[in-house]
């Protein structure tokens, strides 16, 4: 997916690249509604950060429900774009939010149920100013869920440096979900009781 960090990095998934974030073939190995219905339920609010084109967005915005919000957000404006085309005058528009971040930080104020972070920690190069940040929109009793890609882009090691950041953070693994081609984390506060399942 794609990222909350300066683009003059050169880091972030360009726009030019969008159809290959959201196709069918990725669908059959990464499909959004098995890999996000354990973890996200009807009514919730939920962040889809580096939502990109869309991908998992669709899929939270069908598991919350009419009572439940999507907050979809992404550094570039030209995949919100093409988020919000998807959406438009759909039953679904009225359950999304597009929202644009400000360079390396997300700046949203609303507390979340969930946060979905999609192959695109590694774009970022200040990890713990991210971790802080989720940590501060996530409710107590909240959950997060980090996916790096396994292939490619995120070794084993860098992985785990990125686990260890989160849990100074003031975060707790609760589990490693076992997905193809990726390394993943459960995340919830420390010390937090476990979310409803």
């Amino acid at each position: 997916m794609t990222s909350v960090i300066d683009n003059r990095k050169g880091r972030v998934c360009p726009v030019s690249l969008a159809a290959g974030l959201d196709n069918r073939f990725r669908r059959w190995f990464q499909n959004p509604v098995t890999i996000l219905a354990p973890y996200v339920k009807d009514g919730m609010t939920v962040l889809d950060i580096g939502c990109g084109p869309g991908f998992f967005t669709l899929a939270l915005a069908e598991i919350v429900g009419e009572s439940g919000h999507v907050i979809a957000a992404d550094l570039q404006e030209g995949m919100l774009e093409k988020l919000g085309n998807k959406i438009k005058r759909t039953e679904l528009e009225n359950r999304i939010s597009l929202h644009k971040c400000e360079g390396d930080r997300i700046k949203l104020t609303k507390s979340v149920d969930f946060v979905l972070a999609f192959y695109m920690v590694h774009e970022i190069p200040d990890k713990t100013g991210f971790f802080a940040e989720i940590f501060d929109l996530l409710k107590p009793e909240g959950q997060f869920l980090l996916v790096e890609p396994k292939l490619f882009h995120v070794s084993k090691k860098e992985f785990e440096n990125t686990v260890n950041n989160a849990l100074s953070a003031g975060f707790e693994a609760v589990e490693k979900p076992k997905l193809l081609f990726s390394m993943a984390a459960v995340f919830k506060k420390a010390g937090a009781a476990k979310a409803n399942s």
